[in-house]
């Protein structure tokens, strides 16, 4: 196995004559609050250039900032999918990932006739597809995807800082780091937590 995304995995694909290759991954399954967001992406065929593309949590967040951009310029198509807080309690989180991955291959403007997913299931897809577990370290296009999911999950929760700034979300982004987990025993639940998660030792403020 590689120690960086290539591009094997799509050249293999565009070999046996798939021209619209996506690949696709999600940020946001285990933090305690707001979306999860996928995203997909399709380069062009023959495409050569990595630019240094690897799985977003291998990377620093100023350079997922201008990755974010050069992906956008350098894709064939790029689409993302936002579910959020209520729909993940409401489907639980693996289906509400699996919502966040088929809308954003809908918002590509290129229909993929094969699809790259990160991890070990698939959601019901419109092309063929494979899931590839640590996807996001071996396929460029897979890891592309995580890096476009990450940094719209990450501007996101930012915005939501700004309404509960008491959460401390632009720091965290949700997850449940020791700060956050003391912002919901001082001040409760806000509108965008997830009620279906409850971390131990805040059971009675979930049920409260």
């Amino acid at each position: 196995m590689h120690d960086f995304a290539t591009l094997d995995f799509e050249k293999a694909l565009w070999r046996q004559g798939f021209a619209a290759v996506a690949g696709v991954d999600e940020a946001g399954r285990g933090p305690l609050a707001g979306p999860v967001v996928a995203a997909a992406v399709i380069f062009p065929v023959g495409q050569v250039e990595t630019f240094g593309i690897h799985d977003s949590k291998l990377v620093r967040e100023n350079k997922r900032d201008e990755l974010f951009d050069i992906i956008h310029a350098a894709a064939q198509a790029t689409g993302v999918g936002v579910v959020d807080h209520d729909d993940i309690d409401r489907l639980n989180i693996l289906q509400a990932t699996y919502k966040a991955m088929v809308l954003a291959i809908k918002e590509c403007r290129t229909a993929p006739d094969y699809i790259l997913v990160d991890g070990r299931g698939l959601p019901n897809l419109p092309a063929p597809a494979q899931a590839i577990v640590k996807g996001d370290r071996t396929s460029v296009s897979i890891a592309a995807a995580s890096i476009l999911a990450k940094v719209t999950r990450d501007r996101l929760m930012l915005e939501m800082h700004d309404s509960y700034p008491e959460y401390g979300f632009a720091r965290h982004k949700g997850y449940a780091t020791a700060g956050h987990l003391q912002a919901i025993r001082r001040f409760g639940l806000s509108p965008i937590h997830r009620r279906s998660f409850r971390p131990r030792g805040l059971l009675d403020v979930y049920v409260g």
